[in-house]
């Protein structure tokens, strides 16, 4: 245990690599997610998310933030639906199709033209958050990422990435909902100006 840094050194340096990260990023690529999904709101088109792990979860955090944080009760929120949310569809399909197809399923029944898919990952990699991408191209929907690592595949697939190049899994996971809450909060002016 001795070779342990101190908490408060640890933590410092957590601190300043992800803070380092979130100023590195290309914010016009964070600002046309913000506006593609203001025009969903607009529009009465939906918002999907997915992700694995962590990322499942932050999707289902963020859906729950635009359904109904963004306009607080004050005007109807943004339709806005995490693939990772029933567990019963994921291991139903999981186990009687495959697990890459456990996103990509939902979107070909769900998914219409100009509504919106934004993938959660880490590497970029996951087969599921790959398929959910070629999916949504398929039914004319309007694909980003946001992404850690080397971007993965992913990063090529989607039509807009936010790319974090850093290799730090919770950083990484840490930066999916920086950005979701700050375009949430951008979001919420606009729900006050309706309001």
């Amino acid at each position: 245990m001795s070779g342990l840094p101190s908490p408060s050194i640890h933590f410092s340096s957590y601190a300043a690599r992800l803070n380092k990260a979130l100023l590195a990023v290309d914010f016009s690529c964070v600002e046309a997610l913000a506006r593609a999904m203001l025009n969903c709101w607009k529009n009465g088109n939906t918002l999907y998310l997915c992700g694995n792990g962590g990322s499942a979860g932050n999707a289902m955090h963020l859906a729950n933030d635009f359904v109904y944080g963004i306009g607080a009760g004050k005007v109807p929120g943004l339709r806005a639906h995490a693939l990772s949310a029933n567990p019963s569809v994921l291991t139903c399909l999981a186990n009687d199709i495959n697990f890459a197809e456990i996103y990509s399923t939902q979107i070909k029944l769900f998914g219409k033209a100009d509504d919106l898919l934004i993938v959660l990952s880490g590497s970029g990699n996951s087969p599921n958050i790959l398929r959910a991408v070629e999916a949504a191209h398929e039914v004319g929907m309007k694909t980003f990422g946001i992404l850690g690592f080397n971007g993965g595949k992913a990063k090529a697939m989607v039509q807009t990435p936010i790319h974090f190049a850093i290799d730090d899994m919770q950083i990484s996971e840490d930066l999916q909902m920086n950005i979701g809450h700050m375009i949430m909060q951008w979001l919420k002016q606009y729900a006050h100006e309706k309001g």
